[in-house]
């Protein structure tokens, strides 16, 4: 067994003592009758990194929708208490979010403090400073004051993804975080993300599209199709060549590279010429 199944292993038995974060318990969703989650199940252990994968349309967004009430939908999910999740628990950065005209970046970073504050309350010095301190760990303070319909398409990902974060609810949900992003600031943003956690043990859901991404971040991967659970566990286990070929209807080959777990479409055929 190589360094880094074996380092997975132990990550996947130490997540098993923890505490669940949250629970998901047959939980369903339909839209005009069809149903697009099907009784899904699953347990999220305080500080781990779950990846939901799967092809588009299989259900990832609207199970991070359903969490935080978004959509209705059937059977329980739990925090760690047994209790509902209230607003402070879980805190989403949706895939297409509105970015008010007008405001200031910091202002935008400022409503993930909305959750904590009472009726009519308004935000502290200590809200705004939390605010300056994730812009600055993203790498945009600078942006503070600029207007967030002056961003281009990945700043404007920096900032939601900021805006998740000063929320500070023990379990982060992401809905393609890094989709907007060039390869070098999805590496940014996905390595500050599993620092936080690591640090403040956050737990994070990551709706994610590129598996080799998803296999590098993810403590455990939860592979979706047509709204069912096919599949979770370690990434070794769910990233299954056959598997992962017909539920995304064409030939997937997986290799280890450096370590890491890549998928790549099977090559083209190409017919001689004559």
């Amino acid at each position: 067994m190589s360094t880094e199944v074996s380092a997975r292993s132990a990550v996947t038995r130490s997540a098993a003592e923890r505490t669940a974060a949250l629970r998901v318990r047959d939980v369903r969703v339909a839209y005009h009758r069809v149903e697009v989650l099907r009784e899904i199940t699953l347990d999220l252990q305080a500080g781990e990194w779950l990846g939901l994968i799967g092809p588009n349309g299989s259900g990832k967004s609207t199970l991070l929708r359903a969490a935080v009430g978004l959509v209705p939908s059937s059977g329980r999910f739990e925090v760690a208490s047994g209790r509902p999740p209230q607003p402070t628990d879980l805190s989403l950065m949706p895939q297409a979010p509105e970015l008010p005209p007008g405001m200031s970046v910091v202002e935008y970073v400022l409503l993930g403090r909305t959750a904590h504050l009472g009726w009519l309350g308004s935000e502290s010095r200590s809200d705004r400073q939390i605010a300056v301190n994730v812009l600055r760990r993203l790498g945009m303070a600078s942006f503070a004051d600029r207007t967030v319909l002056h961003l281009s398409g990945g700043e404007a990902q920096r900032v939601v993804i900021a805006r998740a974060l000063a929320q500070q609810a023990p379990v982060l949900l992401l809905d393609e975080p890094t989709s907007a992003l060039d390869l070098g600031h999805q590496v940014e943003v996905l390595e500050l993300v599993d620092e936080l956690r690591h640090e403040e043990g956050l737990t994070v859901v990551a709706a994610m599209h590129d598996l080799g991404i998803a296999a590098r971040y993810a403590d455990r991967l939860a592979l979706l199709h047509r709204g069912h659970l096919m599949a979770h566990g370690t990434p070794e286990q769910v990233l299954e060549r056959d598997l992962l070929s017909q539920v995304y209807g064409h030939p997937l080959h997986v290799h280890t590279i450096e370590g890491h777990l890549v998928v790549t479409p099977a090559p083209r055929h190409t017919k001689e010429r004559s």
